[in-house]
């Protein structure tokens, strides 16, 4: 089973957040070593939210800042 990826850099979009993608798939195809969260968990993620975690080197703490965050708005 295949992946897509929606990950176009047009000039007008924000350069930071399309570095965070892109650096996630090359590390989740072994094109680059590094560590990263899960490339469908932090790929899922709106703009807004991926800001929030991109800095989070792995899945652990990109679901605690997730939750930090989110679950108790959530919950109400």
């Amino acid at each position: 089973m295949g992946s897509k990826f929606d990950i176009e850099f047009t000039g007008s979009n924000d350069f930071g957040l399309w570095k965070v993608k892109m650096k996630t798939v090359l590390i989740h195809n072994k094109c680059v070593e590094g560590r990263s969260t899960n490339v469908g968990e932090s790929l899922c993620l709106g703009d807004k939210v991926l800001r929030e975690v991109a800095k989070e080197t792995n899945t652990a703490a990109m679901w605690t800042k997730l939750d930090s965050l989110y679950m108790t708005k959530s919950m109400a």
